[in-house]
């Protein structure tokens, strides 16, 4: 146990430590708050008030710099390099058969400087074949999310300065009162609404994390622990590799060896209804999450080929599915019965994250239609839901469908399913946020609160 940056918070690998939080986890091998204020509180937070998630700190930040920084990102990425410096881009990377290897958030600095990070090194991986000049370094840094109607005017506490000029995947610096850290903030997250990141150097999390914590106290901020991390992601539209699908990369003996033991056997395993053997039912495509309008065909990058001639005759698409309330008491109900129950749905994310191997069979009249993943229990809508990647004359909104509940060679639950609105979450997005409905916490004094 080590006393945080500004010595104001105690720390365990990174993560702040308060009495009143008892569950805490080993996630992808590093320590995380599993649950911070309890799992209903927390995933209203975004709807109602604001969450503060440290669960992305401690990944290696990768900076590419050089005159081939650019064209090798674009080499690798469906998206070309080229936007606006200082802006956020989410980079989709793919394999030779257009199955996604790696998502991610990258940030452009300069001219020939670009930064990602929060998820595998496939970017390092490729680069050792690239034959670019390109310089490489690395750091370990802190992520804070911090997502909800009040969650700028928390931040603007904390920071004590306006930052109504971050616009949507914009990034500028910034620090945090009480904390000898330089910082920068970019208007970003899986929330699904007004949501921010706050990063800077790992060693000043811990005391940035209370910061703004002790700036939202009064106004219902909660910690966000990784048992609800997912639900954000389910509600919001934003499938994500590790959550709802895995990464093709694992494929790779090379690349998967870049990783300790305990983390590959997390990035691989796999559970559902589909047969674990069926690696490719857990992989995704960008025009099966939707992200097909992304992809510019002005450059060339790894799985062009493959990508093309999938855009050309696209066979599924994304959806939401709204889970038979009967049915999944159902399942709750063969606890109580005699003879094998049905797998547990455990609240509110099951499997619990991080799950990206999860695939239930979902069929039409007896014929198989799509991959249901990342079932999530919503305390908001009260309803279970999960994303569907799905043949697309099945994708419209109203059809009824069937999701096979269960692990393969087990009993299994036919779940009457109804295709929904994608994204589920309803409510104003980041990028069309009115800002002008959000408090100002600048002018505020610690006796106003």
């Amino acid at each position: 146990m080590s006393a945080g940056s500004a010595g104001s918070v105690q720390s365990l690998g990174g993560v702040p430590i308060y009495p009143d939080v008892k569950l805490y986890a080993n996630v992808l091998g590093d320590l995380r708050i599993w649950e911070g204020d309890g799992w209903k509180a927390e995933t209203m937070s975004w709807k109602t008030g604001c969450y503060l998630h440290s669960g992305l700190s401690g990944p290696t930040e990768y900076r590419f710099r050089g005159p081939d920084a650019g064209r090798f990102l674009t080499s690798i990425s469906i998206n070309a390099s080229e936007w606006p410096i200082g802006q956020s881009r989410h980079l989709v990377m793919l394999d030779q058969d257009g199955l996604i290897a790696n998502h991610t958030l990258a940030i452009r600095d300069g001219a020939d400087t670009y930064r990602h990070f929060a998820c595998p090194p496939w970017s390092l991986y490729k680069l050792q074949s690239a034959g670019m000049d390109v310089e490489v370094s690395v750091r370990q840094i802190f992520i804070l999310q911090v997502a909800g109607p009040t969650s700028l005017t928390v931040l603007e506490r904390a920071t004590g300065g306006s930052l109504r000029d971050v616009g949507f995947l914009q990034t500028r610096p910034t620090r945090v009162l009480g904390v000898d850290a330089e910082m920068e903030i970019s208007r970003v997250g899986m929330a699904g609404t007004l949501a921010y990141e706050l990063r800077g150097p790992f060693e000043a999390g811990p005391a940035a994390y209370d910061a703004v914590y002790q700036a939202g106290r009064d106004l219902g901020i909660k910690r966000l622990g990784w048992r609800s991390y997912m639900v954000n992601h389910v509600e919001g539209g934003f499938p994500q590799g590790l959550g709802t699908f895995l990464y093709s990369g694992i494929r790779d003996p090379q690349f998967l060896a870049m990783f300790a033991p305990a983390m590959a056997a997390s990035m691989t395993q796999c559970s559902g209804s589909v047969d674990p053997a069926d690696l490719r039912a857990r992989f995704r495509t960008p025009v099966e999450v939707g992200w097909e309008w992304m992809a510019r065909f002005d450059h060339d990058f790894i799985g062009r080929e493959a990508l093309e001639r999938e855009m050309a005759s696209p066979k599924r698409t994304i959806v939401t599915l709204r889970w038979d309330p009967k049915d999944v008491i159902d399942i709750y109900a063969s606890l109580f019965e005699p003879g094998e129950e049905y797998r547990t749905l455990d609240l509110p994310s099951c499997p619990q994250p991080p799950a990206g191997g999860h695939a239930d069979q979902v069929t039409k009249d007896g014929r198989q239609v799509g991959i249901s993943s990342g079932t999530t229990y919503s305390y908001y809508y009260r309803e279970v839901i999960s994303h569907c990647t799905i043949d697309r004359d099945q994708a419209h909104v109203g059809n009824e469908v069937v999701v096979h509940w269960g692990d393969y060679g087990k009993r299994i639950k036919e779940v009457r399913a109804t295709v929904a609105r994608f994204p589920y979450l309803d409510l104003p997005r980041n990028e069309d946020y009115d800002l002008a409905r959000v408090a100002s916490g600048v002018s505020e004094t610690p006796a106003d609160r």
